[in-house]
């Protein structure tokens, strides 16, 4: 099995089935400014909850007022922002409002993301998914890095996927302008871009305190990140408060344990409910054992295990998604699609 220096597990104290409250037991971060996109439901809204109720001070931004504003109105110490990551504009806006507010910002969280929709364009020209979830994340923490910087020991989060085991990024034509349209190979580029945005971002601002990782939160079903998926919003809903309301994904993965042993299996889906699902985000966002070791690809809180290309694991980073030369390579096209260049 293949193995980088970086890509070695630790000795973590926490594991799949760790939640959100053991991660942050003990952790204080009254005084902290953090920004979580998509912080208002799913494991963003678990990930803020969290931030909030260790002392922090967190700015959600969102698309939709309306959707935002009556979750984040119960949350103490939570404020409500503006972004729309497929509007460069908006982007702009709502970084400008941080910077002018004079603080610095500790916490960079970028859970936003959609998947499997059915091909769109931002006003670039950009794939939806491309643009949404890596484009407007780099996009938004060029704008922001001064204020990362001036925090001095900032890290960023990158939400990636298992889905960036499935294939990497196609450098030629990654917008799908001369290639038939695939919303699940546009979902795995976009999450191999993520997770390689934190490798190149880490190498490029760790002399400025500044670390990243990128993380997969695991399996979590019912969130609105499948809303593509299942168009009944009904039904979607009556999913999650089953296996999140009610934490019955334990019994998911009671069947998924005797199915496997019957295939003679070693591996099977661990499903997980959200606040499972936001205890790696936090981990990598708040663990001192993570200390210099930025950079690297995290998984069910702990340093993700390096595995070969054919690899059919459902667990391990695939090569493509920490490869350095790939890095580089498309942090030029982030700043090209951008036009946003920082950190040369």
């Amino acid at each position: 099995m293949l193995q980088t220096s970086k890509q070695t597990p630790i000795k973590s104290p926490f594991n799949n089935a760790t939640t959100a409250e053991k991660v942050m037991k003990g952790i204080d971060l009254r005084g902290k400014n953090v920004i979580v996109t998509g912080g208002y439901s799913g494991i963003g809204l678990r990930t803020t909850e969290a931030l909030a109720n260790a002392g922090a001070h967190v700015i959600v931004p969102a698309r939709t007022i309306s959707k935002a504003q009556p979750v984040t109105e119960r949350i103490r110490n939570a404020e409500l922002g503006v972004l729309d990551l497929m509007d460069p504009a908006s982007i702009d806006q709502f970084a400008e409002g941080f910077l002018n507010s004079g603080r610095p910002l500790d916490l960079l969280i970028e859970c936003a993301g959609i998947m499997f929709p059915p091909l769109n364009r931002d006003p670039r020209g950009n794939e939806s998914q491309f643009s949404t979830n890596y484009l407007g994340h780099f996009q938004l923490t060029a704008k922001l890095y001064p204020a990362l910087k001036k925090a001095q020991n900032a890290r960023v989060i990158v939400m990636s996927s298992r889905a960036q085991s499935w294939n990497g990024v196609d450098f030629a034509d990654p917008n799908f302008n001369g290639r038939q349209y695939d919303p699940k190979v546009a979902y795995a580029q976009s999450k191999v871009a993520d997770a390689l945005f934190a490798v190149e971002l880490n190498k490029r601002a760790e002399t400025d305190g500044v670390q990243a990782f990128a993380v997969h939160p695991g399996l979590v079903p019912g969130t609105g990140l499948g809303r593509y998926t299942t168009h009944n919003g009904a039904v979607r809903q009556a999913v999650s408060f089953v296996l999140n309301g009610m934490h019955m994904t334990h019994l998911v993965n009671a069947q998924h344990v005797i199915h496997a042993k019957l295939q003679h299996q070693d591996e099977y889906d661990y499903f997980k409910t959200a606040d499972q699902g936001a205890a790696s985000t936090l981990w990598a966002a708040t663990s001192p054992l993570l200390t210099n070791k930025g950079g690297v690809f995290i998984e069910d809180c702990n340093i993700s295990q390096e595995v070969s290309a054919d690899s059919d694991s459902k667990y391990g980073v695939r090569p493509w998604s920490i490869d350095p030369q790939a890095a580089e390579r498309l942090w030029g096209i982030g700043e090209k699609l951008t036009g946003c260049r920082f950190l040369d």
